[in-house]
């Protein structure tokens, strides 16, 4: 074979490198799921952010004359980093804090879990209410304000459930007299487990206050999931 159509060791190596990240993605779920979710946010950690790195290699690759004869083969390696930087540029655009995985729509009065901590089991976030994260997300998510509804409590309460169901949340708790939901709700990619409570209260001037709390088990952040989860179930709710 002619030398010169044998691609430099550079860009074959950012071939092998790209190779390895996108094969370390599904080895980070598996790692995840298996209960090692530290070591595995740490590895999908560094195949995400080593893909970008390997794209940008790449860009800057096609970009100088003197590799102008192997811009395809340098297209073809480019493209096993894709995932990566896809994935880690869908996780920046979530928002959130790195340190909030505790959010309630009712600062000043969080809904409390009755039957969550049964659920959790040891080694889970704690539930006590940590007055510096209700700043943070006062800050962070100033959207998040108590659900308003003109439907009497118990229609809302039947609505609500009905909310929850369709989110495919799955319920543990439920006390209609109390106005309160418990669930958790599982993420389809690292199946992590968020406790979810909604608080159903009458409003004096007529119809019924809902108030949200979504608590992830493990982790200090959550890349914005909690808050996202509890804007899905306002929409859906405010839809119904």
């Amino acid at each position: 074979m002619n030398q010169q159509s044998k691609p430099p060791g550079l860009v074959n190596w950012t071939g092998h490198i790209a190779l390895t990240l996108l094969l370390a993605l599904p080895l980070s779920v598996l790692a995840v799921r298996s209960g090692a979710w530290q070591q595995g946010l740490l590895l999908y950690a560094i195949a995400c952010f080593g893909s970008i790195v390997v794209l940008l290699l790449s860009i800057v690759l096609l970009l100088m004359p003197r590799f102008a004869h192997w811009r395809k083969a340098i297209v073809g390696r480019a493209l096993l980093a894709i995932p990566g930087t896809a994935l880690l540029l869908s996780l920046a655009s979530g928002g959130g804090s790195a340190r909030i995985h505790d959010i309630t729509t009712d600062t000043q009065d969080p809904p409390t879990f009755t039957m969550a901590a049964q659920q959790r089991g040891t080694g889970s976030n704690s539930l006590e209410i940590d007055q510096t994260v209700i700043a943070q997300q006062q800050q962070a998510y100033p959207d998040l304000q108590t659900i308003l509804s003109l439907l009497p409590r118990d229609e809302a309460y039947s609505l609500a459930l009905q909310v929850v169901t369709d989110l495919g949340w799955e319920i543990y708790h439920q006390d209609r007299n109390a106005g309160v939901i418990e669930a958790v709700d599982t993420t389809a990619i690292m199946a992590f487990k968020d406790d979810v409570i909604i608080r159903l209260r009458s409003n004096p001037q007529g119809g019924t206050l809902l108030d949200l709390r979504s608590v992830s088990r493990v982790g200090e952040g959550d890349i914005g999931a909690n808050a996202k989860r509890i804007r899905a179930f306002r929409e859906a709710f405010q839809q119904g």
